[in-house]
């Protein structure tokens, strides 16, 4: 199965559990991939044979603004069946990152993973 990544993926979100960290959106930094079938792409060079990345990029930024969850572990969760749902892949693994959300770390990473036959 081939594979397509994306790496800090811009997407601002209202997520958080603190009232403090409900009052705006904070930007997080997704990193996915997803696995599908790229075979028809390779040979014949066109784009509707393929993943669009640009689309789905554009996807997952809207999607995930329009949520309002508490833990990265739900929109984790939600991003990805929203994904399967709307394109024709077999797996995605997606990581979110909220940065300087801890005094003592850079960040934090959680990272959902999910398949179509699940």
């Amino acid at each position: 199965m081939d594979q397509i990544h994306i790496q800090e993926l811009g997407v601002d979100a209202l997520i958080g559990v603190y009232d403090w960290e409900r009052k705006q959106k904070t930007h997080l930094l997704i990193d996915l991939t997803i696995q599908a079938d790229l075979l028809r792409a390779r040979h014949s060079d066109d784009v509707a044979d393929t993943i669009d990345y640009a689309v789905l990029a554009e996807f997952i930024q809207s999607e995930a603004t329009s949520t309002q969850f508490e833990l990265l572990e739900a929109l984790g969760h939600f991003l990805c069946n929203a994904v399967l749902r709307a394109f024709p892949i077999a797996a995605i693994s997606l990581a979110i990152t909220k940065p300087n959300i801890l005094p003592d770390a850079k960040a934090v990473t959680v990272t959902i993973s999910a398949a179509r036959d699940q």
